[in-house]
């Protein structure tokens, strides 16, 4: 017989099974990057730099959820591979902005095939309105709690 006052198992927490499904969703879409030489955080700043000409860093910081320097350590790397570019802004010499080159600009959809790949993999069992209805309280979850950053960790 459990005491009154037993503390509950894992599994009777929902945050447990998101969390459960949440990891291997993520580290399952993260080998088919790494694959690419790509982490998840570099896709999710190269996402956002394909539907852009050129971002300011602070933008990109504000959009995606992370500090400037985060920002700035994506950008460095993502530099180093050759996939993003450095651009001093044309009204304010201090300032640069980002922007994919070329060789990003062509890797972004074979990217994105590999992130519908991945949610396929998870995903494509759940009957359409289901897989709606779960969107829908996801969002809702996020919007209520005021969650801003981007889930890239």
């Amino acid at each position: 017989m459990t005491p009154a006052n037993a503390p509950a198992e894992l599994g009777a927490h929902l945050g447990y099974w998101l969390r459960y499904v949440s990891n291997y969703v993520s580290h399952t879409f993260a080998q088919k990057l790494a694959g690419q030489g790509v982490t998840v955080a570099e896709w999710a700043l190269m996402r956002v730099l394909y539907d852009a000409d050129a971002v300011a860093p602070s933008s990109l910081a504000t959009t995606m959820g992370l500090t400037r320097g985060a920002v700035t350590k994506l950008a460095d790397r993502l530099a180093a591979k050759g996939l993003i570019a450095r651009t001093a802004s044309p009204t304010d010499g201090r300032a640069q902005t980002l922007a994919l080159t070329e060789a990003g600009r062509v890797l972004v959809p074979d990217l994105a095939a590999l992130a519908d790949r991945n949610e396929a993999e998870f995903f494509d069992h759940i009957p359409p309105a289901a897989r709606a209805a779960l969107e829908r309280l996801l969002k809702d979850i996020v919007r209520r709690r005021g969650l801003t950053a981007m889930p890239i960790d």
